[in-house]
């Protein structure tokens, strides 16, 4: 009983230090690798796992069972479908897209996904009316699309920001641009600089809280296209956070 007081006070006192409220988080972690490893994923999600390094990756974005998200930029719904499985049958995942892709739809078929909805709208009003206090927002390898896009990207982030109860998060993954390069190189390399991305989700009113460095390749010369390079891109992942 000691042991196990001390192991809470620990936590507590850890989450404090990171400014995370652990009485308003769900309290049912996830066995990741289990989820991983589930029989009835599809073997291309399999072979995309080992592209993201899917299991750290969940580590880091830390999505738990209960909790409401929003997949931004979902394409064929990997993604969704990883915040699905960990969100459990009592959380609620929605998938965003300007247009949801034949993939995506047809992935929606499935019993992995029954929690899950495909939410078709734009990047700059991703949310659907009334959702509110989400506990997690993912956006990966898509936030670079929307600076070739007709979007406008601080309106985005503002609507990502709302849609965030308190203390609620936002993971955003992606391909790394040169420095200099800031949002320009988005339709030809496919890639967005670190710090621009940081700068502008910052600006309505995040907090930078976390970086993983284990999709980074330094050897990426980061001048051609992130689907010919040829070699493991150098990608970023960071964690924000809505303050209290």
């Amino acid at each position: 009983m000691i042991s196990r007081l001390c192991r809470f006070a620990a936590a507590v006192s850890l989450g404090a230090a990171l400014g995370l409220s652990i009485a308003a988080s769900p309290v049912l972690a996830q066995d990741y690798k289990a989820l991983l490893a589930a029989p009835d994923r599809s073997d291309a999600d399999r072979q995309n796992d080992t592209k993201r390094d899917a299991l750290k990756l969940l580590e880091f974005t830390a999505p738990k069972t209960g909790m409401r998200i929003l997949d931004m930029g979902a394409g064929g719904g990997y993604s969704t479908e990883l915040m699905a499985r960990a969100a459990g049958s009592n959380g609620k995942v929605w998938g965003q897209h300007n247009k949801l892709s034949e993939r995506y739809l047809a992935r929606m078929a499935t019993s992995a996904m029954a929690n899950s909805t495909g939410v078709e709208r734009p990047f700059d009003s991703p949310v659907p009316d009334g959702v509110r206090d989400l506990d997690l927002i993912t956006f990966f390898f898509a936030y670079h699309d929307t600076t070739f896009m007709e979007v406008d990207r601080a309106k985005m982030n503002k609507a990502m920001y709302d849609a965030l109860k308190p203390g609620g998060f936002l993971v955003i993954a992606d391909h790394s641009a040169k420095p200099g390069e800031g949002a320009t190189v988005g339709k030809t390399t496919h890639r967005i600089e670190e710090s621009t991305l940081k700068a502008e989700v910052e600006a309505v009113g995040f907090k930078h809280i976390a970086t993983g460095d284990f999709l980074r390749n330094p050897d990426d010369p980061r001048t051609v296209s992130v689907h010919r390079s040829g070699i493991r891109n150098d990608e970023f992942v960071l964690k924000f956070q809505k303050p209290m």
